[in-house]
């Protein structure tokens, strides 16, 4: 980062997505580049709520490179593209945060792509955690959906 920033972020010892990502612990990747990850969230707040993360650890979107910044954006919007073919929601919702004021309650940058619910919107406070079998499950369903889009 080129200075010094007053983002408050949450604690708690080592990053869970960098875990994720060298395969310490389980969860579901729907896709991995050399930049940038799509994730199945196991907390899904939405229908079919992904996660994009770059693959380096990068607390807030003020640590992002600019190569990094683009290659989000190309796979934000291809998680988007996903969720609408795969489950047809009337909305997609997409959001970020940074610093514990804003809610962010993991140290590494992260996008939320989620289809709207039947209500609209997602849902906030605790959601049940799925298995990773469920997730595994989802991001199969979603990868044949993927298969089938135009370039």
């Amino acid at each position: 980062m080129d200075g010094v920033s007053n983002i408050v972020l949450p604690s708690g010892g080592s990053c869970p997505f960098c875990a994720f990502l060298r395969g310490e612990k389980p969860y579901t990747i729907l896709r991995r580049g050399e930049l940038v990850a799509i994730l199945v969230t196991r907390e899904q707040r939405g229908v079919s709520h992904l996660l994009v993360v770059p693959v380096r650890h990068c607390p807030t979107i003020l640590d992002l490179r600019d190569e990094e910044s683009g290659a989000l954006m190309r796979e934000i919007r291809h998680a988007a593209r996903i969720v609408d073919a795969a489950d047809r929601r009337p909305g997609i919702a997409i959001w970020q945060n940074n610093g514990l004021s804003a809610n962010q309650a993991v140290a590494h940058v992260h996008f939320h792509v989620a289809g709207t619910l039947e209500e609209g919107g997602t849902r906030w406070g605790e959601v049940p955690r799925l298995p990773v079998a469920e997730t595994d499950a989802m991001a199969e369903r979603l990868r044949q959906v993927e298969a089938s889009l135009p370039d």
